[in-house]
């Protein structure tokens, strides 16, 4: 993992700030989801990206019954 050198605190609340200059490089936007990991006694923040029950593909991504399907496993469960 690179190491940025930017430190920021935790507040009263939990919250820490995402630097400007991370949140455009990283294409972070205002109300975008992150997912948190847990590595050993790391913590990862990633960008939620949707991604298909079935087969795991974050690419054409339908949202089915409250699902997420990518179009290939909708056109072979005939959902299409």
């Amino acid at each position: 993992m690179k190491s940025t050198g930017i430190v920021r605190k935790v507040d009263e609340l939990g919250r820490i700030v995402l630097p400007i200059e991370l949140r455009r490089t990283m294409n972070i936007d205002v109300k975008d989801a992150l997912e948190i990991y847990v590595d050993g006694d790391q913590i990862v923040l990633k960008k939620y990206e949707p991604s298909c029950i079935f087969c795991g593909n974050a690419k054409d991504i339908i949202h089915y019954k409250g699902k997420n399907v990518c179009s290939a496993c909708a056109h072979e469960l005939g959902l299409l």
